[in-house]
């Protein structure tokens, strides 16, 4: 292999993707740059949320908007890319998360430049996920068939999980790669910022200030896959419990259900939204960051943003306990297992507890983040495989 693209590379960061609203994107321009790669952005945000994409499958007659937004995206994106293009050509394009439209347009664009495609989510299950598309009828073929001729389209296909490989097609799967969702510096700084010389917290009145609650956040859409009736009953069977205080951060598909279960306990502050700038000092500002505790299928696939991110951030990670999970996170979190309110609830409890074993969680899982799930060390595998991949293309 050239020790050119070994070392650096030029990519165009390409898509409809939103920094804002999906950090994944950031996380992997941020590591792509701190390896010493360069990084040119093309971007023309949709400013289509997941949901309301996804949310298309139940009301059709909205896809004409779909179409045109596109439309209006895609012009801009040529339009800088033939600039991008003509000025120096990329060694690769990064297509970014919820790409399965973009990715046709990049291809056409990009002929004989090697593409990765963030495939963090197939269109398929999430439908399945938010209960949009049953399995088998035209709905689910259609985002089946949405992801088959994306996937075909990109030489390298990048997945979160291993679990998540598997379930791509045979062809797919033999050109993708596995790369951790990690979190931005902008988290490891803020869990910095919050933390002393000794893993003690700054922040006024959290873990080691007698007689301060254990103060608990989670930040989430409340889907399905994050299992948010099993969290809201857990807070139920917390309610008496005045050692522990929790922030719920979000709306979703499940809220109202989460708030009506967790009712009985006057200790949850509810907060529909808060801006991302904001989110990593928040979080950093907690003992415990809650992760995922859905039973779906795909609950036992991934390993959310908000589980490196709160790593990152210096708190206690408590969430389910999957093989991906497991894996990823080793000893520095807590794991229960799915849909299991009662343990949850416990886990807390033994938390609350234990203040020492609640310091050196959190101390090591910074620590352990640091190492593995920063930018740059989440995106080698990438670069690994993009380098070879394009030293092929120009020796060929």
């Amino acid at each position: 292999m050239s020790l050119r693209y070994a070392l650096r590379m030029r990519w165009l960061a390409f898509g409809t993707f939103d920094v804002e609203r999906h950090p994944r994107v950031a996380v992997l321009i941020e590591g792509l740059r701190a390896s010493g790669d360069e990084v040119v952005e093309v971007n023309a945000p949709l400013r289509l949320s997941t949901a309301a994409r996804v949310a298309m499958l139940r009301q059709p007659w909205r896809l004409p908007l779909l179409a045109w937004r596109l439309a209006t995206c895609w012009t801009r994106l040529a339009v800088a890319a033939r600039r991008e293009r003509r000025r120096q050509a990329p060694d690769a394009v990064l297509v970014g998360y919820l790409g399965h439209f973009d990715v046709r347009l990049a291809r056409l664009l990009f002929r004989s430049t090697p593409i990765a495609l963030d495939h963090l989510v197939s269109a398929a299950g999430t439908a399945e996920d938010r209960a949009l598309a049953g399995s088998g009828g035209i709905k689910h073929r259609l985002m089946r068939w949405i992801d088959r001729t994306a996937l075909r389209r990109a030489d390298v296909v990048i997945v979160d999980t291993v679990e998540q490989g598997a379930t791509l097609p045979a062809d797919a799967a033999e050109r993708s790669v596995v790369v951790p969702v990690g979190a931005s510096d902008v988290w490891f700084k803020a869990g910095e910022a919050h933390t002393g010389d000794a893993g003690v917290a700054r922040e006024p009145g959290v873990v080691h200030r007698a007689g301060a609650p254990l103060r608990v956040i989670f930040v989430g859409l409340f889907t399905p896959l994050h299992g948010t009736a099993t969290i809201g009953e857990a807070l139920a069977e917390l309610a008496g419990d005045d050692r522990i205080a929790f922030t719920m951060v979000g709306t979703g598909q499940d809220y109202d259900r989460c708030r009506e279960l967790a009712s009985a306990n006057p200790r949850v502050t509810w907060l529909d939204w808060v801006p991302g700038a904001d989110l990593p000092d928040l979080v950093a500002g907690h003992d415990v960051s809650l992760g995922i505790f859905g039973t779906t299928d795909k609950a036992t696939r991934v390993v959310p943003t908000k589980v490196y991110q709160g790593l990152a951030a210096g708190c206690v990670v408590v969430t389910s306990d999957t093989a991906p999970q497991r894996n990823a996170l080793d000893d520095t979190a807590v794991l229960v297992p799915p849909g299991d309110a009662a343990a949850l609830a416990e886990a807390l409890r033994s938390l609350a507890d234990d203040r020492d074993r609640l310091a050196k969680l959190k101390s090591s899982g910074q620590l352990y983040a640091a190492e593995r799930f920063g930018p740059d060390a989440v995106v080698a595998p990438l670069r690994r495989s993009v380098a070879h991949l394009e030293f092929g293309h120009r020796h060929r």
